[in-house]
C-alpha cells in the first residue's frame, strides 16, 4: 500500500488560535497477514511446520559457526550415543494437563463438573525436538520445559544418552532480528494512541469513558497546554475486542428481527462515537469527528466479528457505514504491521500472548513478548493450540525485521519495556490494558522511544 499523508481541520483553544494537527507518514505492511490468493484444498498443518523449519533452520545454521564452529551439525537420524554435536529442529512439549477434545467430549456428557485451569503446566512436562528424520526426547536442565512451548525452532549442543535421549548442555536461540535505522531524533515530537478491549455492548463498557478520550484526543478537554500535545497526536490504533456480543445471541439459530437488531447494535454505538459531530462556540464548521480528526486503524480480535485463526482478516467496512466514508479509516488484519515517518509498529490483539500463558510460565506478560521475539515469531504455538489458517508454503508469524514498537493488546494492566539487542536494536514493549476495564489508554511518544 502506498503511504498515505492526509490534512485534517484545524483545533481550536480557548484563546480563539487555531492549532494544526501534525501530520506523519503512513506505509501499511499488513499484506504478509492477508489471505488472498490462499485456497484450502483441505492441507494438513505440517506444511506451515515444514516451512518454518526451513527457514528458521536456514538462520540458525548460518548463527552456528560463531556459536560452537567445532562442532558438527546433525539431524536427529544422525544421532551417535555419547557424541558432541549440534542439532536444529522444531520443540515439541508433552503436557500431562494439556486438553484432549476427546476428554472434553467425554466430560461434556458426564454429570462430572468441567474444569478449565488457566495454566496447563504440570512438573512431568518434558521436550522433544523434532525434524524430518525425527524425533528424540531431551534432557538436562538447560532447556526448561516451562519456558519454550511447541512450534519453537532452536539449535542444542548436547549428546544422545544410553536412553536414547539427547542431553542438551547449551540453547542457541534465533535472537532478536535485525533492525533497520531509526531516523535522526526530531525535535517535532509526534504521538500515537492505542486502545483496546473497549467491548462496546458488554455490561463493563462505559461509553462516557471512551467519550472523554475522544474529547481529548480532538482537544476539547484541558487547557492550552493539554490541547497543544492532542494536535501532536498523529494516530490512533484500535487493537481489538472492539465490540462484545451476547453469546445468547451466536447459537446457531436463525434470529427474530428483535435479536437481529440487537446483534448490530454495538457497532452502530462504535461508528457513532468514531463519527458524531462535536459542537464548538469557537468555529462555525463542526467537522471535530474522530475518524476525520486523524488516521485511525481497527484491528479484530476474538471478540470481534472476524474469522477466528489467525491472520484474521480485516473488519468488514459496512460494519462502520460513516467511519468508512473517511479515507483516513482503515480496517486492518491481526497481526498488524505498520511504519509511521519510518518507525515500524508490531503487534496483535492479545490471542498470542493469551496462548502463551496456558502452556508456559513467565514472571510477567512483557517476558512473554520478548521470547516471541527471541524466537523471532509472533505466535509459535500456532497452530498447535492457536488457531491459523493453513499455509502451504510460508509461515507469515515469522519476524524478519524488528519493530521499534512492538504491542500487544486486552491486557490486564499497563507494563512497558524497552528491550535492547545484542546487535543494537532498541525495541519498546508494550501491553495495552482492556479500555473497559481499567479506563486506559496508551500514547506513544513516535520520536522519543528509548525514553
Amino acid at each position: 500500500m502506498p503511504s498515505l499523508q492526509s490534512k485534517f481541520p484545524a483545533m481550536e483553544v480557548d484563546s480563539q488560535e487555531q492549532l494544526q494537527r501534525k501530520q506523519s507518514t503512513y506505509l501499511s505492511l499488513d499484506e504478509n497477514f492477508e489471505i488472498q490468493k490462499e485456497v484450502y484444498r483441505g492441507q494438513q498443518y505440517s506444511q506451515i511446520y515444514f516451512a518454518r523449519l526451513h527457514m528458521m533452520r536456514t538462520l540458525l545454521y548460518s548463527l552456528v559457526p560463531n556459536w560452537k564452529s567445532h562442532l558438527p551439525v546433525c539431524t536427529v537420524l544422525e544421532l551417535e550415543e555419547g557424541k558432541e554435536c549440534i542439532i536444529v529442529g522444531t520443540l515439541y512439549k508433552h503436557m500431562k494437563l494439556k486438553p484432549c477434545i476427546l476428554d472434553e467430549y467425554s466430560k461434556e456428557r458426564s454429570v462430572a463438573p468441567l474444569i478449565k485451569p488457566h495454566n496447563f503446566m504440570h512438573q512431568d512436562d518434558y521436550l522433544v525436538l523434532e525434524d524430518e528424520s525425527g524425533r528424540v526426547k531431551l534432557g538436562g536442565t538447560k532447556l526448561s520445559p516451562s519456558v519454550y512451548v511447541t512450534g519453537v525452532v532452536v539449535a542444542l549442543h548436547g549428546k544422545e544418552t544410553s536412553a536414547g535421549a539427547f542431553f542438551v548442555e547449551d540453547v542457541l536461540e534465533a535472537g532478536l532480528p535485525p533492525q533497520i535505522e531509526r531516523p535522526l531524533e526530531s525535535r517535532e515530537d509526534k504521538y500515537v494512541v492505542f486502545v483496546s478491549g473497549l467491548s462496546i455492548g458488554s455490561s463493563s463498557s462505559n461509553p462516557l469513558q471512551f467519550q472523554l478520550l475522544v474529547d481529548h484526543i480532538t482537544g476539547h478537554l484541558g487547557d492550552e497546554e493539554e490541547q497543544g500535545l492532542a494536535a501532536e497526536i498523529v494516530h490512533l490504533v484500535i487493537v481489538g475486542n472492539s465490540v462484545e456480543i451476547s453469546r445468547g445471541l451466536l447459537n446457531g439459530q436463525n434470529l427474530v428481527s428483535k435479536d437481529q437488531s440487537r446483534l448490530s447494535e454495538p457497532f452502530k454505538e462504535l461508528d457513532i462515537l468514531l463519527t458524531q459531530v462535536f459542537s464548538s462556540h469557537h468555529c462555525d464548521d463542526q467537522h471535530f469527528k474522530i475518524a476525520a480528526s486523524l488516521p485511525l486503524d481497527i484491528m479484530p480480535g476474538s471478540s470481534d466479528p472476524a474469522n477466528f485463526a489467525l491472520p484474521q482478516q480485516p473488519l468488514n467496512r459496512c460494519l462502520f457505514p460513516g467511519s468508512a466514508t473517511y479515507n483516513t479509516f482503515r480496517s486492518c488484519t491481526n497481526p498488524h504491521c505498520f511504519e509511521l515517518d519510518s518507525i515500524r509498529f508490531l503487534g496483535t490483539s492479545g490471542q498470542n500472548l493469551d496462548d502463551l500463558t496456558k502452556y508456559s510460565e513467565a514472571k510477567d506478560k512483557l517476558d512473554f513478548l520478548e521470547r516471541t521475539l527471541r524466537w523471532r515469531h509472533l505466535a509459535p504455538t500456532a497452530p498447535n493450540t492457536l488457531g491459523c489458517y493453513p499455509f502451504t508454503d510460508r509461515d507469515p508469524f515469522l519476524i524478519d525485521s524488528c519493530p521499534d514498537v512492538y504491542f500487544v493488546g486486552n491486557q490486564e494492566k499497563y507494563e512497558t519495556r524497552l528491550l535492547k539487542g545484542l546487535e543494537g536494536q532498541l525495541v519498546r514493549l508494550i501491553c495495552i490494558p482492556r479500555f473497559c476495564e481499567t479506563g486506559v489508554a496508551v500514547v506513544v511518544s513516535v520520536f522519543h522511544l528509548p525514553g
